[in-house]
């Protein structure tokens, strides 16, 4: 199609008009939008894009938020949405610019449903009409015959074609996506620019020192392990993009160690559609616990409801904080919802209603902490104690805005927030900031002196002299470690379901950490451990008993 000399893009026009259209918006913004699309120069097809992005972000948030919603339907809006951001941009800065924007809306609509502006019941429906409109059109015109649908391509399964023998290896391999003769790819999404980079960081370092490590003896049956980063920072639009470059491009195995609930919100179908392992992510949302579990799904860590309901005992048990002056400051996506629903469970359990809970919210992947203060301010019920469901940045300025404040208020945090990011940030701000903050650990203390911990410090000072031992990249060693145990009893004939068979065969697995480790066809979560620390004045972590 072509108007006053301008070739426009089908694909992308046909998406914004079917979506106007059935959203049921003003008939003079659709004719506006229309037009813009037809007549698109390169810079306006971006602004259009950017305004769509702000239209139809609010409805997959709504969306997302709503557990009764089933996470394929809000998968397939969001990669039909990537392939427009994909088709508009021309460079990866436009194509990050508008991935940005598409994600701020979707916290908006998140945070429509969690403050009660929106009920699910018109989330579902906004999302249905938004689907509708994505369907085909009945009659597709002729200019539209030799383009192709929106919809991503199907991946074929991996070929099964024989390659030469492995050097070394008296049987021949198969060729499987991520692995040669001498090499074993995986791939890890997670933020290495922005606010919460750092966590990033640090779980790929501690993958790297475990990989470097056994690779350092031989490898894997004489294959190298090797790590390759894609950056989604913490944007589930990215996180798609970020998966699919990794998949794609870079041809790895499987994705280990990837960061992030809402993104793994994403992740996860994509790898499922593909039959692709998803091991050992540093999440302790819902999404990658499924009951009965998703195949190719496994973690290393317990839940962050399970972390909060263990942080909510200890503070009512030993502390003697009545419950209901425990409040909680969460993010508003699946890791704020998740640490909140252990707080629920633990109200439960003591026969209180949930709805009592007050909820702090922030934006995530923001530090805009003032209307939490703010609401805390105005409680007539006195607040005693509050457990943080948030990013290390936020969790900062929210202490240090609220501790002159409330000098006397306990703080507690579950493992996600990044301990050693936290500890980092509160330094900064003096020792009044640090003395006391707790939080919940998945993994021993980095201070200790398990086996489990000297061997990681050991590897990390050979490997990466330099770096300080970290919560993150402890968890990132840990999990990398179990799969290489699972890598190791597969043998040379790899592949992805005899290495998932062998991981759920998995059983009294110990690496020193003090707990066994196991796996099971209807368990697919090695460790249920929750380990206490708290922060002294020099903001070192110091070991703390939960129970």
């Amino acid at each position: 199609m072509r108007r006053a000399g301008i070739s426009v893009n089908f694909k992308l026009e046909s998406f914004v008009v079917r979506i106007l259209v059935n959203l049921r918006w003003t008939s003079l913004l659709v004719s506006s939008l229309f037009i813009t699309a037809a007549q698109a120069a390169p810079g306006d097809k971006i602004e259009l894009v950017r305004d769509l992005a702000g239209r139809v972000g609010p409805v997959i948030g709504s969306a997302l938020a709503c557990p009764d919603v089933t996470r394929p339907r809000v998968q397939a809006v969001i990669e039909k949405f990537a392939a427009v951001i994909r088709d508009a941009a021309s460079n990866e800065a436009q194509r990050a610019d508008l991935a940005q924007q598409f994600d701020r809306s979707v916290a908006d609509g998140r945070n429509a449903v969690s403050t009660g502006r929106m009920d699910c019941i018109q989330a579902e429906r906004r999302l249905a009409d938004l689907e509708q409109s994505l369907a085909p059109p009945a009659s597709p015109p002729a200019a539209a015959v030799a383009i192709p649908s929106l919809a991503p391509p199907a991946f074929a399964a991996a070929p099964t074609t024989t390659l030469p023998t492995a050097t070394g290896l008296g049987n021949p391999v198969t060729a499987v996506r991520g692995v040669s003769d001498n090499e074993i790819r995986f791939g890890i999404t997670a933020a290495f620019t922005g606010p919460v980079r750092e966590r990033g960081r640090q779980m790929k370092l501690g993958i790297e020192t475990a990989f470097n490590q056994v690779n350092d003896a031989g490898g894997i049956a004489g294959r190298k392990l090797r790590i390759i980063a894609a950056d989604d920072g913490n944007e589930p639009a990215r996180t798609l993009l970020a998966v699919r470059q990794l998949y794609e491009k870079d041809q790895i195995f499987g994705l280990i160690g990837s960061i992030g609930t809402a993104t793994a919100a994403v992740a996860v179908p994509f790898a499922l559609e593909r039959r692709m392992l998803f091991f050992g992510a540093y999440t302790g949302g819902n999404v990658v616990r499924r009951d009965p579990p998703d195949r190719y799904v496994f973690n290393y860590r317990p839940s962050y409801a399970e972390e909060a309901d263990a942080a909510v005992r200890y503070l009512v048990k030993l502390r003697k904080i009545p419950i209901r002056q425990i409040a909680v400051f969460a993010q508003t996506d699946d890791l704020g919802d998740a640490g909140f629903s252990g707080v629920a469970k633990a109200y439960r359990a003591m026969g209180l209603n949930d709805s009592a809970i007050l909820r702090l919210n922030y934006p995530r992947n923001t530090i805009e902490v003032d209307e939490a203060v703010n609401t805390l301010r105005v409680q007539k019920v006195p607040v005693r104690a509050i457990i943080m469901s948030a990013s290390y940045r936020a969790a900062a300025k929210f202490i240090e805005k609220t501790r002159a404040l409330y000098p006397e208020m306990i703080f507690t945090s579950i493992s996600g927030v990044g301990g050693s990011s936290l500890a980092d940030e509160l330094k900064l701000l003096g020792p009044r900031y640090t003395t006391g903050v707790l939080v919940t650990q998945v993994v021993p203390a980095v201070s200790g002196y398990s086996s489990a911990v000297l061997e990681y410090k050991n590897a990390l000072a050979k490997h990466f002299p330099g770096e300080a031992p970290d919560y993150a990249s402890l968890e990132g060693f840990i999990a990398a470690n179990i799969l290489i145990d699972a890598l190791k009893r597969v043998g040379p004939q790899l592949d992805t379901e005899k290495l998932v068979d062998t991981l759920e065969a998995t059983r009294n697995l110990d690496l020193g950490l003090g707990v066994a480790l196991n796996f099971g066809r209807s368990e697919h979560t090695a460790s249920k451990k929750i380990w206490g620390t708290a922060l002294d004045e020099s903001g070192r972590f110091q070991a703390v008993d939960l129970e």
